[in-house]
């Protein structure tokens, strides 16, 4: 059953004159101060979803984005500086890229994040999306084969790391330690200091293709999924579903339907669904520009992209509309009825989901998000026993 309603926010500035007849991705070029916004953003939307009962706010790693999209380059700085303005919520790492760090500073700064914040930090791992990020730290993506090879052994090495008092490891990427002298002996392990408190750690990863070998990693190592939401489409995948459920039998584990997952979606509240259709397009469209053109919208063509890049092919050219999406069951609209009767007709069919991850696509303006949030808490969670005053 659902319990627990998070929400995310990648970074993005309030952007002007959105849609796809709006200001296309690439020419947008901000000064420093108004891509500093983002992180003060960051600590209004967490102070609000703290005092709603939101549970988890998930934060996205990025870098080198002066186009206003995604602007947090350090998850779990932030997180650990929200903790500080907030009293219950927690702070999630909705991910930190391994590929653009050496895998022990990630763990030794997850560890460290833990201890300071009392737990309320959660961890998050990905493998990236923007060739800009991951390629500029010298780490691959172009080629998705090395990207992934090189993300799983980093992801070996940290949670060796989290779990075992001292440890060794010889991959194709990494020997650790490097047999060195060291004060009169050859190095031969290594011991994390400090390891986290709260063991075994907490960890979630998106899903994007969902490729057996991927759900297999995740299951081996207790991971935990996000299926939809950001920057990927949301809603249920069933096949997903069913899949992950498959990966843990594979290890002996059983886990229910929707078990260890979250499900995102994005959403607008109106006074019809018509209404929130008409009210959410510009921001949908705006997301879409953005992250179809990265490949994560798959059923896009090279076509479709393009016209994405310039508004006078876009108006003469069929695009994906907030109302696809909407149709597809990834964007809750309508009114709070509406919502509640979406989302209880996929609790009534996943008995092992817990979590939901509720959005607003990117572009949406701090005052609409926040107002958004809001009624989604007050008149939507309680619906679910989760939000304001209620006992979880």
């Amino acid at each position: 059953m659902i319990r627990q309603f998070d929400s995310t926010y990648a970074g993005h500035i309030d952007l002007e004159n959105v849609g796809y007849a709006g200001t296309p991705v690439n020419d947008r070029r901000y000064p420093n101060e108004q891509l500093a916004t983002a992180l003060h953003k960051a600590e209004t939307t967490a102070q609000a979803l703290d005092r709603l009962g939101y549970g988890t706010f998930w934060m996205a790693e990025h870098h080198f984005q002066p186009e206003g999209t995604e602007c947090i380059p350090n998850v779990l700085m932030m997180a650990l500086h929200l903790t500080h303005l907030t009293k219950n919520l927690k702070l999630g790492c909705g991910f930190n890229i391994t590929p653009m760090w050496h895998p022990l500073r990630l763990a030794e700064d997850y560890a460290m994040a833990d201890i300071l914040s009392h737990g309320r930090v959660v961890f998050g791992v990905g493998r990236g999306y923007h060739t800009r990020e991951v390629e500029t730290f010298g780490a691959p993506l172009l080629n998705q084969e090395a990207n992934r090879e090189l993300f799983e052994e980093q992801v070996d090495i940290i949670f060796k790391s989290f779990n075992e008092e001292s440890w060794s490891h010889k991959g194709k990427h990494y020997t650790l330690p490097p047999e060195v002298p060291y004060r009169g002996y050859t190095l031969k392990e290594l011991t994390l200091v400090p390891r986290p408190e709260r063991l075994p750690v907490e960890c979630w990863q998106p899903i994007q293709g969902g490729s057996q070998r991927a759900l297999d990693f995740m299951a081996k190592h207790g991971i935990q999924g996000v299926i939809g939401g950001g920057s990927a489409e949301g809603g249920i995948v069933h096949k997903v579903m069913v899949d992950f459920q498959a990966a843990h039998a594979r290890i002996g584990k059983h886990v229910e339907l929707g078990e260890r997952l979250a499900i995102g979606f994005q959403f607008f509240i109106a006074d019809s669904v018509e209404a929130g259709i008409r009210e959410a397009g510009k921001y949908y469209e705006e997301n879409m520009k953005m992250f179809g053109e990265l490949r994560l919208v798959k059923a896009l063509t090279d076509e479709q992209i393009a016209a994405m890049r310039d508004p006078k092919l876009a108006v003469n050219t069929k695009l994906p509309r907030v109302e696809d999406a909407v149709k597809a069951g990834g964007f809750l609209t309508g009114t709070p009825a509406d919502i509640i009767e979406s989302l209880k007709k996929i609790e009534a069919a996943y008995p092992g989901l817990s979590r939901v991850t509720v959005t607003l696509p990117l572009g949406t303006p701090l005052s609409v998000w926040l107002e958004q949030v809001e009624r989604f808490a007050k008149e939507v969670m309680p619906a679910f026993n989760a939000g304001p005053g209620a006992t979880r």
